[in-house]
């Protein structure tokens, strides 16, 4: 079986080798096919990248955004199974033969797990917001999760099939590009869920959804209207009550 992730990057200097070396250091029963889609990098990004080259894919040019980014890399990719892994996050080590392992079990269209939020020292913080989303998790349905975004992008993977059936990321999605794609999968397939944890996402000061997490959280309940039927208004309002509290709480954290 063959793993394609695929890592979009851009003037993240400060953190994509440890992003690198996490998913290079994965072990297990799988082919990895790692890919890197460079923005044009201003910073030291290409020297640290080409250390690396060897073992990876990369190219690097100017693109429409993180979502165009993706899309250059999947189309690249090769494995039966699919992912991304931003240039600030990193894998949990076996997170890949984890995934592996549970496809063996139950052949899966996607699938998510656990993740644990990370400062710029690698160091874990907002555990609470780590069980809030393994609570959730542990409990999902489609309709759960209209109503608030609970799964890890990190800690997601999908099938190739997958991913030629339901298309390309959206252009138009910014801060929300995950959470749409879990829905756009989520109304075909239910996924996978595996309690373990698998990767960690690093809430860092120039982050984009640190930055601008009003507008991300906007976004991302706008993306949930979006996706909702006629019958499915309820858990669009549950969405919109969450991304209050959420733009409360993001403000006290």
């Amino acid at each position: 079986m063959k793993i394609s992730i695929v890592t979009p990057s851009l003037n993240q200097g400060q953190f994509i080798e440890r992003t690198i070396i996490s998913v290079l250091s994965q072990k297990g029963d799988f082919e990895l096919d790692y890919i890197v889609v460079d923005g044009g990098s201003t910073d030291n990004s290409l020297d640290i990248i080409k250390r690396y080259e060897h073992n990876l894919r990369w190219i690097s040019e100017k693109d429409l955004g993180q979502s165009d980014a993706l899309n250059k890399g999947f189309k690249m990719a090769s494995g039966d199974i699919l992912a991304w892994l931003n240039s600030d996050d990193t894998y949990a080590s076996g997170a890949l033969a984890a995934v592996v392992k549970a496809y063996k079990e139950r052949p899966f269209m996607w699938c998510f797990g656990n993740c644990r939020n990370i400062d710029e020292n690698d160091r874990e913080i907002r555990k609470p917001i780590t069980r809030y989303k393994i609570f959730e998790s542990k409990r999902y349905s489609y309709r759960r999760l209209l109503s608030k975004d609970f799964i890890s992008q990190p800690a997601t993977f999908f099938t190739r099939n997958a991913y030629q059936e339901v298309g390309p990321l959206d252009l138009n999605c910014h801060y929300s590009m995950d959470y749409d794609y879990w829905l756009r999968i989520g109304r075909k397939y239910s996924p996978v869920y595996i309690n373990e944890f698998l990767a960690n996402f690093r809430w860092q000061r120039d982050s984009k959804n640190s930055e601008n997490y009003k507008q991300a959280a906007l976004e991302t309940y706008l993306t949930a209207k979006r996706h909702a039927t006629s019958m499915e208004t309820y858990p669009v309002f549950r969405h919109y009550i969450h991304y209050m509290i959420l733009r409360a709480l993001y403000r006290l954290l």
